[in-house]
């Protein structure tokens, strides 16, 4: 076999191989249409419920990504310090939550022995 052969046969299978297998993949892999039509009725009804939550969550995600991104920081390090911060603050609003109960506990004994 002649060497111009054996190459116009490897630049054929490579281009076989790396134009065919994508767009074999994209003739058979579903749309969401299609992928939703399978579903059953049961499953159906719940997708569009839970659509609008589902949507909420993914745009406030984009957007605390935009945000992260305008810091001049990577957006990793930005998040962890969300996070760091968010859980300090959670962490301050339980304290409090406890503090407030046991106000009214200590009240509600004053209250009570008082009142005997």
């Amino acid at each position: 076999m002649p060497k111009w052969a054996l190459w116009g046969k490897m630049i054929a299978a490579g281009g076989i191989m790396c134009i065919g297998g994508p767009a074999l993949i994209y003739y058979v892999t579903p749309t969401e249409e299609e992928l939703f039509k399978r579903y059953n009725p049961e499953l159906q009804k719940r997708s569009l419920a839970n659509r609008q939550g589902r949507q909420e969550d993914f745009d406030n995600f984009v957007g605390k990504l935009k945000e992260y991104a305008k810091s001049d920081k990577p957006i990793w390090e930005a998040a962890a310090e969300a996070d760091a911060k968010n859980r300090a603050d959670s962490a301050a609003e339980q304290l409090r939550i406890r503090e407030e109960i046991e106000k009214r506990r200590d009240e509600i004994r004053r209250h009570s022995f008082s009142g005997k």
